[in-house]
């Protein structure tokens, strides 16, 4: 018989209206923003967790909140056990 994956879904980048998500499963990491049409000033404004920032690229944009991601990711709980004990 064979056995089901256990792994996470990759994360992947979604195309949205004014916006690029950054997803894995069903759960938004982080996303890019743009400003509306008419008044758009070329600023990408990312946000990734609780941090937030400005690119001038959308290339940019998207390896800050990657980043953020994978640091994010990475770091152990600041109080209590790994664990949970």
């Amino acid at each position: 018989m064979a056995k089901k994956s256990t792994r996470k879904p990759r994360p992947v980048w979604e195309r949205g209206y004014q916006s690029h998500g950054y997803w894995q499963g069903k759960e938004r990491l982080g996303t890019v923003q743009l400003g509306e049409r008419a008044e758009w000033d070329g600023i990408y404004r990312w946000q990734a967790g609780t941090l937030a920032g400005e690119a001038k690229t959308l290339a940019e944009a998207k390896r800050a909140v990657e980043e953020q991601v994978l640091s994010l990711a990475s770091q152990l709980p600041l109080f209590g056990a790994p664990g949970g004990d």
